[in-house]
């Protein structure tokens, strides 16, 4: 049967296939190869660049200062420099919980908040636990100093750094200051005594008190605050735990060992509000309405703005 034209097409075409494909697998494998070489290369550059060198040496002396100018000008040449980036953000934290004016203080974090989440995306695998950490870090002071709630983002990003194998001996003392502030009272107490186990203080007694008595067990409560009254050398630690104390007695209708709290705080800070308003709370439980306001008074004469004395002048 004689060929075709069609049929002759067919087999130049078959005939051609393999060595175009050969030629097709080579060019992707050089384009890929060729790719990763020059990505380690410039990678490489980076980190050997004066710029990388000098944040380097800026970082290891402390100069936040100048690592968030030298990270930002970086940044500015390449928005998406993860060494710039990760700069940039840590340097951020550092000077803003340095910063007395909370606006400022917000301004920082903001960057290093973005900074970080943006370092996350294409950082090395190594430091990811560590990006995390000073994520949930940043999240932390972020809460505290502005009117929103961050808590949960603070516990998300530091629990993330946890359960990837980063060590730091405050993530339990953070976790359990998140939880309190989040009302997770039991998850609050479990974080605070593992921070207790790492390093005891006198500040995290006082947190582990509070969380028991909110949590409605007084009798813990009460041994933790024992210990912070016999042993602190804070006077103030030692003011906030009579004033806890003297409250469950409170609760306990103990009001002779409750009186004995609050005036054993007035004799050493005649300017304590809260003890004025516990002697007054006292006053009420035992029937004295008169003597209750005129303690009440005495609170707000020393803090105005006294939520509990304010509410009780308003009852009465």
């Amino acid at each position: 049967m004689k060929q075709t034209y069609n049929d002759s097409n067919y087999i130049k075409r078959k005939s051609l296939f393999i060595p175009i494909l050969i030629v097709s697998i080579f060019f992707v494998l050089f384009i890929v190869v060729g790719s990763i070489f020059l990505t380690r290369y410039f990678h490489k550059k980076a980190l050997n660049s004066p710029t990388s060198k000098a944040l380097a040496a800026s970082w290891k002396v402390y100069d936040y200062d100048k690592v968030y100018e030298l990270s930002r000008q970086m940044l500015e040449t390449n928005p998406f420099n993860n060494i710039a980036l990760v700069y940039h953000g840590y340097s951020s934290f550092y000077l803003a919980v340095s910063q007395l004016d909370n606006s400022t203080s917000q301004n920082y974090l903001d960057e290093a908040i973005n900074s970080l989440r943006l370092a996350l995306v294409n950082c090395k695998k190594s430091i990811y636990p560590q990006i995390n950490y000073m994520l949930g870090k940043s999240y932390f002071y972020k809460n505290t100093v502005t009117s929103y709630y961050y808590a949960d983002l603070a516990v998300k990003y530091l629990k993330e750094a946890q359960n990837t194998g980063y060590k730091a001996n405050d993530i339990p003392e953070y976790l359990g200051l998140t939880y309190a502030s989040l009302g997770m009272t039991m998850e609050s107490i479990s974080a605070f005594t593992e921070a207790l186990i790492i390093r005891e203080s006198d500040s995290l007694l006082l947190s582990i008190a509070e969380q028991y008595y909110k949590a409605g067990q007084p009798t813990p409560a009460k041994q933790y605050l024992f210990r912070i009254i016999k042993d602190c050398e804070n006077e103030e630690l030692v003011f906030k735990s009579r004033i806890l104390l003297g409250t469950i007695y409170i609760d306990e209708k103990k009001y002779a060992e409750a009186r004995n709290e609050f005036e054993s705080v007035l004799k050493n800070n005649p300017n304590s509000a809260d003890a004025y308003y516990g002697l007054g709370v006292i006053y009420e439980k035992q029937g004295d309405l008169v003597k209750a306001r005129a303690e009440w008074r005495k609170a707000l004469r020393l803090q105005v703005n006294h939520a509990g004395a304010l509410a009780k002048i308003a009852e009465y």
